[in-house]
């Protein structure tokens, strides 16, 4: 597998399949936000929770499926999901014919499987978390002759995710650096590609939930390691593995990784509110939780972060607000 999986002319051509049907997302300076984080850091934010299914994860499933050819389109795919992903990948099968299944774990989000659905998704539930679902999601392709197209080992999918740093890169402000949050890593690789053919002097920075670590433990240890678990609200980046398509250009272009705890997200999506009067979901403010952690290191830097979902269900909500968590 080679070192990076997709181009910067992939994420220029992503780009031109999405913009008939998705507009730039807004990126806000919030003074409020500069004061909390502190640091003399001034912080710009890409408000992916904007886009029509409140997440990023729209442009990656809407880059696979248009590029999918014909024959494939008609048989139609499938994926694993903990949510974002499948409602990206439902909303773009609907637009454009092409029918979707995906699985989800056992006791996933009721609030998510119900936007999936209503977006025309057929729903399997199956497994005990993400990475079980990927096992029920390949037999289903085999045995339904569907296309599977994985929330992260797809090129078209990272290339899609890419577009957000291509925004950013075009239409912000010169930044220093960037904080993603790293699940799988389709962001964050997309955002390395896209820095180091136009703005290669900015650093991009990971953060992963500290109950999810597999993909840090392995970015640490230089090698791809998996856990038992991944116990954490930010049901976005639960993963026990990481992938061998982003894993070797998130080791190569990574400046440095950080993880946060349970209680630093949901700090993280307090200061979401309170600064900005965004809602985040856990994974969607991890790059804000990541951010705090890297503060000192990243004073007195210009520097963007991505707001990345915003479909939390009311009983985490409620959770976080009152500090349950």
């Amino acid at each position: 597998m080679p070192t990076w999986p997709i181009t910067f002319d992939d994420v220029i051509a992503a780009r031109a399949r999405l913009a008939p049907h998705l507009s730039p997302t807004p990126l806000r300076h919030y003074p409020a936000l500069d004061e909390a984080v502190g640091h003399g850091i001034k912080v710009w934010v890409k408000h992916e929770n904007h886009q029509p299914t409140n997440a990023f994860k729209v442009r990656n499933g809407l880059a696979a499926l248009t590029a999918l050819p014909d024959e494939q389109r008609a048989r139609g795919v499938i994926a694993a999901t903990r949510g974002n992903y499948g409602q990206g990948l439902a909303w773009a099968g609907r637009l454009l014919g092409i029918p979707v299944t995906v699985c989800v774990p056992v006791g996933n989000s009721p609030d998510k499987n119900r936007a999936m659905i209503d977006l025309g998704a057929e729903l399997v539930e199956s497994g005990r978390d993400y990475d079980a679902s990927v096992v029920v999601a390949e037999n289903l392709a085999s045995e339904r002759g569907l296309t599977i197209i994985h929330s992260t080992n797809h090129c078209e999918v990272i290339a899609g995710a890419g577009t957000i740093a291509l925004e950013m890169a075009e239409n912000g402000p010169e930044l220093d650096a960037l904080v993603m949050a790293v699940g799988g890593g389709s962001q964050a690789v997309g955002a390395l590609t896209v820095m180091r053919h136009l703005r290669p002097e900015v650093s991009v920075y990971g953060a992963q939930a500290a109950n999810a670590p597999a993909i840090y433990d392995s970015w640490v240890a230089g090698k791809e390691l998996s856990t038992d678990s991944a116990d954490t609200f930010a049901d976005g980046i639960a993963t026990r593995h990481c992938y061998a398509f982003t894993f070797a250009a998130l080791r190569e272009g990574l400046a440095d990784f950080v993880t946060a705890t349970e209680a630093e997200i949901a700090a993280a999506i307090r200061l979401y509110l309170s600064c900005t009067h965004n809602l985040a979901e856990g994974a969607g403010a991890v790059s804000l939780a990541g951010l705090c952690a890297l503060g000192e290191r990243l004073a007195g830097k210009t520097v963007g972060i991505i707001l990345s979902g915003a479909n939390i269900d009311g009983e985490m909500l409620t959770r976080v607000l009152d500090g349950s968590l």
